[in-house]
């Protein structure tokens, strides 16, 4: 069996990585894996800039829009799924990208995931109701009594991943933490080389501008209203999305569109912002470019 090499390609959002991917593609014959937790939703074409359909004629990109907005994917799904397509990539011998600015879903390929059982519906319902009737401080304090140390890793308003940490107790009894300790890494460190893509700060922002604004001329505005009209649970991931907030604002009535846009513009900013510091932090040692956006 012929190995296939794997190339990771990570980075900010309005980096270049999908050009860069695109590139590299057509000279090597690689498929483009989707590593961005965003542009699995079918529901955010738009909004999650993702490859357009003459870029996908290009080159073979999967793992994007295969997913519902009503469905959250976790990161140990994309995990699943992604192992299933490297393993028939590797089979094939073809190499492949993978192309995102999810930075778990790098951590869970390079350093390990935890594996936890999966959660029963009736008990992730539970730890959801009582989440919303006690609100997070309380639910906050419950969890801390028995897993310390996913409470303190858990930012404040996720109250996805709070649930999630209080329901794997509830289920096993074994703290959320103590199954993420025992990890290792799901590809070999010599079968992939990883590459950040780092723009100049001044011009990263700028394109995260320029790229709203081809969100609103393209039909940004449409998909927020799709999603609205369906009334989904706004802790979903994809009712998370970067303008889904503030384009929903303008759309009830909250806000002004170009007040909506300004908006919109420093949420993308403040994303990209928050994307290079964590790459910066958490993959020192991988190899980096300059952008080509």
């Amino acid at each position: 069996m012929t190995q296939a090499a794997i190339t990771l390609i990570a980075g900010p959002t309005a980096s270049g990585k999908s050009r860069l991917a695109l590139e590299m593609a057509q000279a090597t014959g690689a498929v483009i894996l989707n590593a961005d937790s965003q542009q699995l939703y079918a529901d955010l074409n738009v909004l999650s800039a993702r490859p357009s359909v003459e870029d996908m004629a290009v080159a073979e990109h999967r793992l994007y829009g295969v997913a519902d907005a009503a469905d959250a994917w976790s990161v140990g799904r994309w995990t699943r799924a992604v192992l299933d397509e490297l393993a028939q990539l590797e089979a094939a011998g073809r190499p492949a990208l993978l192309v995102g600015g999810t930075g778990l879903y790098f951590l869970s390929l390079t350093r390990g995931l935890a594996d936890i059982p999966e959660v029963q519906p009736e008990i992730r319902d539970q730890a959801q109701a009582a989440h919303d009737a006690d609100g997070e401080a309380v639910f906050r304090r419950r969890l801390a009594a028995i897993d310390p140390e996913a409470e303190a890793a858990i930012a404040p308003g996720d109250r996805q991943r709070l649930v999630r940490a209080f329901s794997v107790h509830a289920q096993t009894g074994r703290p959320l933490s103590a199954f993420k300790a025992d990890t290792r890494p799901l590809i070999a460190p010599d079968r992939w080389t990883g590459l950040v893509m780092e723009p100049e700060r001044e011009r990263l922002y700028a394109n995260c501008d320029a790229r709203v604004d081809v969100m609103i001329e393209t039909g940004a505005l449409d998909e927020v209203r799709a999603l609205m009209a369906r009334r989904l649970d706004p802790g979903l991931p994809a009712m998370k999305a970067v303008g889904v907030r503030e384009l929903a604002a303008y759309l009830g009535g909250e806000m002004t569109r170009d007040d909506a846009i300004t908006a919109m513009k420093q949420a993308t900013r403040n994303y990209a912002k928050r994307q290079l510091t964590w790459f910066r932090n958490q993959t020192p040692d991988w190899a980096r470019h300059p952008g080509c956006a």
